[in-house]
């Protein structure tokens, strides 16, 4: 560890000319010079000229300081900005004021802003056969400290050709559409949600699917590097399909979240959904899906993943299970 930091120093020392003059002092007694990015509650991002984005661990820091203003968020609410001093071992100070480590919730926390992502894909054949494949996809996060929404929309399309009689004949054509708001209990991990799901499928006669709910969930692990949710409440299912009556049914809804980056640049990711009617005859829906996002730049991405929808009770001359395996190139932002 020492190495590794020496090294650092030794670089931006021999850059010459740095203009950045942020400081974190580490309790071997070594330097960084750089300029303070954030600080998350765990590590410490300094941007260096040598090393560009250097992630520190808070445990081996004394103290840090900084030549232009900071803000200081700490846990008990309280916001500060102004320039960091050097202070006693596993502190900072800020206008006299000395804040330890533990005290603190985070350094220039980024702004609330919408992130996401778009993914498209096709897989196409000519010859013995002639088929289409199209895929296209989205998802929005908006987080702040209270609350967070999250939407996503997806739709598939999918053709063959009949050689003997040059027919195109469509075998899949879907769309999805969904949308949650969480609100977060202070003080807790707790937190209250509100979430609607539109599905519309051509091929399975299926003019629409509605499906809004509420409940509570707990968000168990949220960082950077991994995130894990659970969740539980109650849904309307309201179900349309061409040529039937309109089926409506009260559902339990259970459902976790959980993905893992790994590297900086591979992440793995999976949801499950499970909503069972809780009128008599009213079957259950789960849907699922398992993927890999491998980054090929700083904004595109390469995406496989498996999508399954299973119902219990499908409309007449459906079978219960979609299968789905996507390949896609995306762009975040």
């Amino acid at each position: 560890m020492r190495a590794k930091y020496v090294s650092l120093a030794a670089a931006v020392c021999l850059s010459g000319g740095i203009a950045l003059a942020d400081k974190v002092e580490f309790k071997n007694g070594d330097v960084l010079t750089g300029k303070i990015m954030e600080y998350d509650g765990k590590k410490l991002v300094l941007k260096t000229e040598a090393a560009d984005e250097v992630k520190i661990e808070m445990k081996d820091v004394k103290t840090f300081s900084s030549d232009e203003p900071v803000v200081l968020k700490l846990k008990d609410g309280t916001e500060l900005s102004g320039v960091a001093k050097p202070a006693a071992e596993g502190s900072v100070a800020f206008d006299s004021k000395s804040f330890t480590f533990d005290q603190i919730k985070a350094v220039n926390p980024p702004a609330v802003k919408w992130t996401g992502s778009i993914v498209a894909g096709a897989i196409m054949t000519r010859g013995n056969t002639f088929t289409d494949q199209y895929h296209a996809g989205f998802d929005l996060l908006r987080r702040s400290e209270v609350d967070r929404i999250t939407s996503s929309g997806a739709y598939n399309f999918g053709r063959e050709k009949d050689q003997d009689s040059g027919d195109k004949i469509t075998t899949v054509d879907n769309s999805m559409l969904q949308g949650k708001y969480d609100y977060f209990i202070p003080d807790t991990k707790c937190y209250l949600y509100a979430n609607t799901l539109l599905v519309h499928d051509r091929i399975q006669n299926l003019n629409l699917r509605f499906v809004p709910g509420v409940g509570v969930g707990y968000q168990w692990i949220e960082s950077k590097d991994l995130n894990f949710n659970t969740e539980g409440g109650l849904s309307w299912i309201y179900e349309d399909y061409k040529d039937e009556d309109i089926k409506t049914s009260v559902a339990a809804r259970l459902a976790y979240h959980v993905d893992k980056t790994m590297y900086d640049t591979i992440k793995l990711f999976h949801n499950l959904e499970f909503i069972p009617g809780l009128e008599e005859g009213a079957g259950f829906l789960i849907n699922t899906d398992v993927g890999i996002r491998a980054d090929m730049t700083k904004s595109f991405f390469f995406e496989a993943k498996v999508e399954l929808t299973h119902n219990s009770a499908p409309a007449s001359g459906n079978v219960k299970d979609d299968l789905r395996y996507i390949l896609g190139l995306g762009w975040k932002f």
